[in-house]
């Protein structure tokens, strides 16, 4: 969906808009982010366009899967050419990417997005590269999902949720993980079983392309526009009719 961006000169350009970027992590212990992280990422890829899911951990990075979209293939090659020292993999419907648990990943992630920029990119982090990533130029994120168990941790949740929302990021919180076989599906980059993966409002609020309300407000700005212009024409032409009948 194209954009309008507002240069200096005072003239609009149109430009493509990037896909969303989720970062997805857990507050306190909560477990199953990594799982959440690649359910979003199943449910944000196409037939015919993978995404990203980039995954912030020091261990061993997973293996390409036997079947694998050709889209997946297509950025799995394109990132290896980019980012060599880096562990990716197709899996699936997606694209693994698996870089260090420290600031040095986050910036390698900027480069990454770039590279993906068609796609939607899913980022799984530790807690600790929150606020790095959110302060990070190169990844400019559209949202966040947090797991969070609510019984123990409700006000670290809603501290974090308002940070978030202060930094114009939509935010959402997972009350519960996905189920073992849901996990492990969306893991090996698979769609989900009926009734399994994430929840689809949870879904339709973080892929919501980013740049759509700018488009929608140019166009209710020039419907009002294009009717004030309507109403002096016609009180023009009123006002001249009473001028021809007085004369």
């Amino acid at each position: 969906m194209p954009v309008f961006t507002l240069e200096k000169e005072g003239a609009f350009e149109v430009e493509r808009s990037r896909e969303p970027v989720v970062l997805v992590t857990g507050v306190g212990g909560a477990e199953g982010s990594r799982s959440a992280a690649a359910a979003l990422a199943c449910a944000a890829a196409e037939p015919d366009r993978t995404s990203l899911l980039v995954d912030f951990h020091d261990g061993r990075a997973p293996r390409p899967t036997l079947v694998a979209s050709a889209s997946a293939r297509r950025l799995e090659e394109r990132l290896a050419i980019h980012l060599p020292e880096a562990g990716v993999a197709s899996r699936g419907q997606i694209c693994h990417l698996t870089l260090p648990a420290d600031e040095s990943g986050i910036a390698m992630a900027g480069g990454a997005t770039a590279a993906a920029r068609d796609s939607v990119c899913v980022l799984h982090l530790p807690p600790r590269l929150l606020q790095p990533a959110l302060g990070d130029d190169g990844l400019r994120p559209s949202g966040a999902l947090l797991r969070a168990d609510l019984d123990t941790d409700r006000a670290l949740t809603a501290l974090a949720v308002d940070d978030l929302h202060e930094k114009g990021l939509r935010a959402v919180v997972l009350k519960r993980p996905l189920g073992w076989m849901a996990a492990r599906r969306a893991l090996s980059g698979a769609p989900p079983a009926r009734g399994g993966g994430l929840p689809a409002r949870v879904c339709a609020r973080l892929l919501e392309e980013r740049g759509q309300a700018l488009p929608l407000a140019l166009g209710s700005a020039l419907v009002l526009i294009l009717a004030a212009l309507a109403l002096v024409s016609i009180a023009g032409a009123i006002a001249g009719k009473g001028r021809v009948q007085r004369a």
